[in-house]
């Protein structure tokens, strides 16, 4: 007896699943994107201000900067389900990607304002600023300038690290594609068509950070 593995060729309806699937990985890298980063520069500016608030955070942000985001997914996954409190896919996969840009960020905040020079900061402290004043017009800014570029290496990992949701049931562009090369058989063609797609996104938004850069430069 002889198995034939019945297959269907790709339709244009399934432009629309994959769409869906760009949609959801867009979606999911703005939300941990911006999570990661409002929490990450609060915690990287405390733990540059405080040694022994950096001594206390280190082995947190040791932890989710170097545990591979595939198992922080399936952690966290296990944890709140063993606590009766399942989360979406949607926000399961957000959460365990910004933590993780928040302890990415975190550092990258940190050793931006520990590069502040600090005869910039008793300048301003001397003409009569308060400590938010500095702050706000001299370390702040300083800090952004001299981050930015690994700031933005770490959202394009971020957006390629996204397709590793569909482990919980995110159908994020991988999943749909992987879905779809399930169906089809089409696997080079969709292989192509991802690597594409994350080129897309990630080769403007790297020549763009590229750009402030220049426009930043003091």
């Amino acid at each position: 007896m002889q198995f034939v593995l019945g297959y269907q060729p790709l339709q244009w309806s399934d432009s629309i699943f994959l769409l869906w699937g760009a949609l959801n990985t867009l979606v999911m890298a703005a939300t941990a994107g911006v999570l990661g980063t409002l929490l990450g520069i609060p915690l990287g500016w405390a733990r540059a201000s405080s040694f022994s608030f950096q001594i206390l955070s280190a082995p947190l942000v040791d932890i989710f900067r170097s545990v591979p985001m595939l198992i922080t997914l399936i952690v966290l996954n296990s944890l709140f389900s063993l606590l009766n409190m399942p989360l979406s896919p949607y926000l399961l996969g957000s959460l365990a990607l910004g933590v993780w840009m928040a302890a990415v960020t975190s550092e990258v905040a940190r050793a931006s304002f520990l590069s502040v020079p600090q005869t910039f900061r008793r300048a301003a402290r001397s003409l009569g600023m308060t400590g938010w004043q500095e702050l706000r017009h001299i370390s702040l800014p300083l800090a952004a300038r001299n981050g930015l570029s690994a700031w933005v290496g770490l959202l394009l990992s971020l957006i390629k690290d996204s397709a590793l949701a569909g482990v919980v049931g995110y159908v994020e562009f991988m999943r749909a594609a992987q879905t779809l090369m399930t169906r089809t058989h089409e696997t080079w063609l969709l292989l192509l068509g991802t690597g594409l797609f994350y080129f897309l996104i990630c080769y403007p938004v790297s020549r763009y950070s590229r750009y402030l850069e220049k426009k930043v430069a003091i």
